[in-house]
């Protein structure tokens, strides 16, 4: 019973936490539509850094344009792959950066996963003209962030046998470290 409790709350803190992070890029992005949409974009550092509306029809730096049904069905494969990933990762204090980081990266995905299902592309606005980076987002963010930190985590804090977990002998191993 104790271990549903504390799943209970891992998927709990799981779904606000991703519905907080989506809330904050949709709302960016309805921002972006309303204040930037057909406006000259806005010099925040001259030379440095803007907000410059696009209506980004393909994915990072604008590959695979019109693609989009492609990309529905990818990232829904990859929101299923993610879920799965996050039950499965046992419910101890030394997991927490993991799970934060599913979460962050969830949220990424499926802030844009809206866009194209709603919009038929995505909203980005960010704009590094310093070193004329392609224009982002919010979701984009996240990714970016929720990449690194998993790179960061898989090369310096875990080792091999913490991801024992993913076989079937690892995650009974895992529930009945959870259990004490």
């Amino acid at each position: 019973m104790e271990n549903k409790k504390k799943n209970g709350i891992y998927v709990l803190f799981a779904i606000i936490g991703v519905a907080v992070l989506v809330g904050l890029d949709q709302w960016t992005k309805s921002l972006a539509v309303r204040h930037l949409a057909g406006q000259e974009s806005i010099t925040l550092i001259p030379g440095v850094f803007q907000l410059q509306y696009l209506e980004n029809r393909g994915a990072a730096f604008g590959l695979l344009q019109n693609q989009i049904w492609l990309f529905v069905i990818l990232t829904a494969i990859f929101l299923a792959a993610a879920v799965w990933v996050y039950i499965r990762l046992p419910k101890i204090k030394r997991y927490m950066p993991l799970h934060i980081t599913a979460v962050v990266l969830v949220s990424g995905a499926l802030g844009n996963l809206i866009d194209r299902i709603r919009l038929g592309y995505v909203v980005d606005f960010f704009y590094f003209s310093l070193i004329d980076f392609p224009i982002f987002n919010v979701a984009d963010i996240y990714v970016v962030l929720s990449f690194v930190s998993l790179m960061i985590c898989i090369l310096f804090v875990y080792r091999e046998e913490d991801f024992s977990f993913q076989s079937r002998r690892g995650q009974e191993d895992a529930d009945e470290t959870d259990k004490l």
